[in-house]
């Protein structure tokens, strides 16, 4: 157990970041990390407001974890080669960190993602991979969505052992990013909202 003395709220949220990744994320209470540090669930209201919150502060934390490693990946790469080290990253993140991943999947309060660095650099690097691909609004948004749902819904199946077929999972990824990268070169651009 850590001291009583020394709880920040970054302290806190790491600590329940790192539970997340022990336990799951729907797991994380105060109670369990009033226990980790040693003192009383209340003493944390004075770190923060709510448990909500304090995922809340996970999700963010974790965004901005996962646009490190994807923002690193992808520096000086364009094309075929961003789009794979792109993917490769999310996926390494979603599986390494299975609790932070699942709290960057929650909706949070739009005021909130408008002030976040993290989320502002996410739409950058992701946006700006894609604008290599010529596209523009309103397919930008579009290819965004097809690109989080594709690579979240491959990491959830491949996290639950949902990939029961003897084909080794990283030659079907490497499949999926080819078919990817060929439909994004191959766009069908549309010219109403």
């Amino acid at each position: 157990m850590m001291a009583r003395a020394g709880i920040t709220a970054d302290r806190l949220v790491e600590a329940a970041a790192d539970l997340a990744d022990e336990v799951g994320f729907e797991s994380v209470t105060l109670s369990a990390l009033a226990r980790r540090f040693g003192v009383k669930d209340a003493s944390l209201y004075s770190h923060v407001r709510s448990l909500h919150d304090l995922r809340t502060r996970v999700a963010l934390l974790a965004g901005g974890e996962m646009i490190d490693r994807i923002s690193t990946a992808v520096a000086g790469r364009a094309g075929k080669d961003a789009l794979a080290a792109f993917a490769d990253a999310y996926r390494e993140y979603a599986l390494e960190r299975p609790g932070r991943y699942a709290a960057t999947q929650i909706r949070i309060d739009q005021s909130l993602v408008a002030a976040s660095p993290a989320f502002a650099r996410t739409a950058e690097v992701t946006y700006g991979m894609l604008r290599a691909y010529g596209l523009d609004e309103p397919d930008l948004t579009d290819a965004v969505r097809l690109l989080r749902s594709t690579f979240h819904g491959y990491c959830a199946l491949e996290a639950s052992g949902g990939f029961g077929a003897p084909r080794d999972v990283q030659t079907s990824w490497n499949r999926t990013i080819d078919a990817l990268h060929v439909l994004l070169e191959n766009w069908p651009t549309t010219s109403a909202p």
